[in-house]
């Protein structure tokens, strides 16, 4: 009962630090705005996390799964590899229009952090190798190169950093229209499954 209780305290904690650090930067809220707005006290605070990095890294990582189901659900819409691929920017146009966005948590977090956290650093480049891998995984079905997974990575990674800084959705359209150009032309370029790309819509 007493570790159930431990954990329901853990996510309270950890949604707080989500929404605080979200909304003002990671470096703006202290420990103690953070028992504030979790309810808590200070030495529970410190009781179930031994620094503030500790609770950088496990908002991180529920980031990383929050953002992994929001790609999966995208690409589960796509009928055709080309489908799957350009709905991860119709995924990102959709996000770029909730009312709390406020960019990349990962590109935030190591602008802040970066240089002085080397855990949280990796934790970010891991992230972000994660979802490269998986765009590569679907250019391979899609039968084109390794060299467009990077690319496409590139243009979701600049849309996220645009978007915040317009607060517009506008960003996501470009980066979808710069997308299938590219798909278009690596698929016609290998004439595998891309022979027939200008159909796969």
């Amino acid at each position: 009962m007493h570790a159930q209780a431990d954990e329901v305290t853990r996510d309270k904690v950890l949604a707080a630090a989500d929404r605080l650090y979200y909304s003002r930067g990671i470096q703006a809220v202290g420990m103690d705005a953070l028992r504030v707005e979790a309810g808590v006290s200070l030495k529970r605070l410190y009781q179930l996390f031994p620094s503030k990095e500790s609770i950088v890294e496990e908002v991180l990582q529920r980031r990383r799964r929050l953002w992994n189901g929001m790609v999966e659900a995208a690409v589960e819409t796509g009928e055709t590899p080309r489908a799957k691929l350009l709905a991860v920017y119709d995924m990102l146009a959709r996000w770029f229009d909730e009312d709390d966005f406020r960019g990349c948590v990962f590109i935030n977090t190591f602008g802040e952090l970066g240089a002085n956290a080397p855990r949280v650093a990796d934790l970010v480049r891991e992230h972000k190798a994660q979802f490269q891998a998986r765009l590569a995984e679907l250019v391979a079905d899609a039968g084109g190169p390794t060299s467009l997974a990077s690319q496409l990575a590139i243009l979701a990674e600049g849309a996220q950093t645009t978007a915040a800084i317009a607060g517009t959705s506008d960003a996501a359209v470009h980066a979808r229209t710069a997308a299938a150009t590219l798909i278009d032309a690596a698929l016609a370029g290998t004439g595998g499954a891309g022979g027939e790309a200008g159909s796969l819509v």
